[in-house]
């Protein structure tokens, strides 16, 4: 068994889901837990028109806790990361190619893992480096394993973009999660006065396969906004420990 921890501070955060639209919803939804469905999309304000309109319901949450978090900043890094990514759209085009009609141009330049970070940076005109992720169930670790990795070499801060939604009905009996749709975002940095810990451990015991509850994303979330100390995740043969130190 091996073990590793990194540890950073969040110093902005944003979230955005259907119903839960501002701090006092989302703590309420940490405290409570209720369910979240899918219904309107934020009003993304902070992107002209004409891009907008480009872009999913997927996309707009999760370029709007962007632009929030950001608020106005430039010249972050960006981490955007998505277990399933659009795959909403991806199904759209694969029925038109098995109906024999044509594909979108747009539907299929915004359907690929990156192109949400990619949007965000040409339309801010923002050159420095951004990436998307996808690990399974611990998609969240390793995106904030990678921001670490770019606070280490020597990056001051890092925008990391969480952001999932329902699967569409064609995959539901494989989904192992209550997929439900949000975004959120941290501005992390290097370890300041309040910070949060992340561990891992490997082990041949810790491979979890029965269905799970809460998303991952928002799992992860409701450990941050709660204030709990430590919270317990077992995943993809790692055991993941989160922790809070003020």
């Amino acid at each position: 068994m091996s073990h590793s921890t990194v540890t950073f501070s969040v110093t902005a955060d944003a979230a955005w889901a259907p119903g839960v639209e501002t701090r006092d919803a989302w703590r309420e939804w940490a405290k409570n837990g209720f369910r979240i469905s899918a219904g309107t999309e934020p009003p993304l304000r902070a992107m002209p028109a004409m891009q907008r309109r480009r872009v999913g319901p997927l996309g707009k949450m999760a370029l709007e806790v962007a632009y929030n978090c950001l608020d106005g900043r430039t010249g972050i890094p960006t981490l955007f990361c998505s277990r399933h990514g659009e795959v909403t759209r991806s199904v759209e085009l694969l029925g038109d190619l098995a109906s024999s009609e044509l594909l979108s141009p747009t539907s299929f330049g915004l359907s690929v893992h990156n192109a949400i970070g990619g949007t965000f940076s040409i339309v801010r005109g923002d050159h420095t480096s951004h990436a998307a992720l996808s690990a399974r169930e611990s998609t969240v670790e390793h995106a904030v394993i990678e921001a670490c990795g770019l606070l280490a070499d020597g990056e001051p801060a890092v925008l990391l973009v969480v952001y999932e939604a329902p699967l569409p009905a064609l995959y539901t009996r494989y989904q192992d999660e209550d997929e439900q749709p949000f975004a959120w975002a941290w501005l992390i940095e290097p370890p300041q006065e309040q910070t949060v810990s992340l561990s891992w451990s490997t082990s041949a015991d810790s491979q979890v396969s029965e269905k799970r509850g809460l998303p991952a994303g928002l799992e992860i979330l409701r450990f941050y906004l709660s204030q709990e100390q430590r919270m317990t995740r077992v995943c993809n043969e790692r055991t993941w420990e989160w922790s809070r130190h003020v």
